[in-house]
């Protein structure tokens, strides 16, 4: 059961968004009131992956920008943050850039800015505002913004250490919504996973549903985790208890694959035709982990294909270059998948997934050497990067022919 805590959270919040939209009603050309609603709406969005209470806070803040274009920085803000999570990611920079322009000197304002950056794929600039920031990576609203372009970087080390610096941080801030709290614990968990320590990511989800019981986000991670470590049974019950709060393709995806791994195919194949109507069901462009799993599994091959070159004529960043890579590979299209998956390694970002597509895809060029470089990069930065593709990986290399030897190699 969630706690009393975090119940009396959403109770408030709640009760806090009739009185707001109440009051906006009553005063349609306010402003306050309706940016003060958006925030809450997407509040609850981050906290139950609802989409409508993602599309409330922008039609909100839209109002709210509408009735006061100036000194209305609060409605901007929860514009570009619904506009991100939309993936309307140009129409974030837009906005995000409007606010820099307000205020130079606010810290959020430019973190935030830098985030779309690289969201983007904008590197050179996200790399200068987050230099102009670095003295101020102890500011909550800069650290874990921070923390993700130096692993975006390849300094997982460095990412670490900022995201313990927010946790600390976060520990002494009490008027932080629980919520917040728990995504911290989930970066942070995520970090590790990516990084290949398990048992250290199974510490922060804990810990971030200490903060936030029954967290969709938290659970699906363990999901995720418990999948990675071939604990079939515990992926499928962190799994479904995820689900129950938001119907995510990608946890879907982990449930079917654990069901199938048990050999309960009737199982897998219902979870697997669900996942399909999730997609199927999701505005706009595909979220990579979807992709990859119906990549993964001959699905949409096509249709993903097309979304992903849709998608990089707007947002060309290292994970969208990836996606596309990987659709080409399973198209059977290896030369443009290789030349696509070089723009995908290009930040030296040391994660096991891009490695492990490099090397898949090297191995279908006919490049064997290059194949086991890049598989064995793959497991040596993570050995747990997806639960069935490093067995994959290991037979692969298996089957290449042995590195040459000698001095001359």
């Amino acid at each position: 059961m969630p706690s009393r805590p975090v119940l009396a959270e959403a109770a408030i919040r709640d009760s806090d968004i009739v009185f707001y939209e109440t009051r906006a009603r009553r005063d349609p050309t306010g402003a306050m009131d309706l940016a003060r609603a958006a925030q809450l709406y997407l509040q609850r969005a981050r906290e139950t992956g609802h989409y409508e209470d993602v599309l409330r806070a922008d039609a909100d803040a839209r109002q709210s920008l509408g009735n006061r274009a100036v000194h209305n920085a609060s409605a901007s803000q929860v514009l570009a943050s619904a506009l991100l999570s939309e993936h309307r990611f140009a129409n974030a920079l837009e906005v995000q850039r409007g606010l820099v322009e307000s205020d130079p000197t606010h810290l959020s304002y430019r973190a935030a800015l830098a985030e779309v950056e690289f969201e983007l794929g904008r590197y050179d600039d996200a790399r200068g505002t987050f230099d102009s920031l670095r003295a101020h990576k102890s500011e909550l609203s800069v650290t874990s913004r921070l923390a993700r372009w130096e692993e975006i970087e390849g300094r997982t080390t460095e990412a670490r250490h900022l995201l313990h610096m927010a946790l600390d941080e976060a520990g002494r801030r009490p008027d932080l919504p629980r919520e917040q709290v728990a995504w911290f614990w989930l970066r942070l968990g995520d970090l590790e996973l990516r990084a290949g320590r398990p048992d250290v990511a199974s510490y922060a989800y804990v810990n971030g549903l200490a903060a936030h019981p029954d967290d969709y986000r938290l659970l699906a991670a363990e999901s995720h985790l418990d999948a990675v470590r071939h604990d079939w049974h515990g992926a499928i019950d962190a799994g479904e208890r995820a689900v129950v709060t938001n119907l995510d393709p990608a946890t879907l995806g982990t449930i079917s694959d654990a069901f199938g791994a048990l050999g309960d195919t009737a199982q897998a194949a219902e979870y697997a035709r669900v996942m399909e109507v999730a997609v199927s069901k999701q505005p706009g462009a595909y979220h990579r982990a979807w992709s990859l799993f119906l990549l993964d599994h001959g699905r949409r091959v096509s249709l993903v294909l097309a979304k992903a070159r849709a998608e990089l004529e707007t947002r060309q960043d290292i994970y969208g270059y990836d996606v596309l890579a990987w659709a080409l590979y399973k198209s059977g299209r290896t030369a443009e998948a290789e030349s696509t998956m070089a723009r995908a390694l290009s930040q030296h970002t040391q994660d096991g997934m891009l490695f492990y597509h490099a090397g898949m895809i090297a191995r279908a060029a006919g490049r064997p050497a290059m194949a086991r470089s890049y598989l064995e990069r793959a497991l040596q930065v993570n050995p747990y990067f997806q639960p069935l593709e490093p067995d994959r990986a290991r037979a692969v290399l298996a089957a290449l022919p042995p590195a040459p030897s000698g001095p001359h190699s």
